[in-house]
């Protein structure tokens, strides 16, 4: 079992628009702690985006240094993990995931949308982004779901009601 020392308070999981990043970082400063977002780390190690990431060398590149850096965020960092919305569907991320207290932050659609605007930053959302955004989803959602040990749904809500929410949930399960 994962230790309360060895491990973040929480890891954040969901699609592109679920609110990872924005909910992370209200939820750290709720808890007093920090916020590390793997895709944000991502780009600051490689020196550019994600998108520069996919186009330069492939998703089976980024893949690999997604899933170096989630396995190194799992065992050193403390704070609030947001996992970028595809690191959960690699089996050894899901693996590493056992023992955490992970929360799916699920989301509809239309909120997805008004969120993160498909534009072009998202590689796997840039070809008639709803209809990806749909089937990756679909193709994602029972990962998600098996991994979570909570499930928390952002349909409508701002980040502060739902980093209440997840705090409450993470009071509890220190009870």
């Amino acid at each position: 079992m994962v230790t309360d020392r060895t491990r973040p308070v929480v890891v954040l999981v969901g699609p592109p628009g679920s609110g990872k990043s924005t909910v992370g970082r209200v939820l750290a400063e709720r808890l007093g702690t920090t916020l590390h977002d793997t895709d944000a780390a991502i780009e600051a190690a490689e020196s550019r985006s994600i998108a520069d990431i996919f186009v330069d060398d492939g998703e089976p590149a980024f893949r690999d240094l997604e899933r170096a850096e989630v396995a190194r965020a799992l065992a050193e960092e403390r704070g609030v993990l947001a996992l970028g919305g595809g690191a959960v569907m690699d089996p050894r991320t899901e693996q590493a995931l056992e023992g955490h207290v992970v929360v799916f932050l699920d989301v509809a659609i239309a909120d997805a949308s008004k969120r993160v605007g498909f534009d072009r930053s998202r590689p796997l959302l840039s070809v008639n982004p709803r209809a990806s955004w749909v089937a990756m989803m679909n193709a994602r959602r029972a990962t998600y779901e098996r991994v979570a040990t909570h499930r928390v749904d952002t349909a409508g809500r701002l980040p502060d009601d739902i980093a209440d929410e997840i705090a409450g949930l993470l009071e509890g399960a220190e009870a």
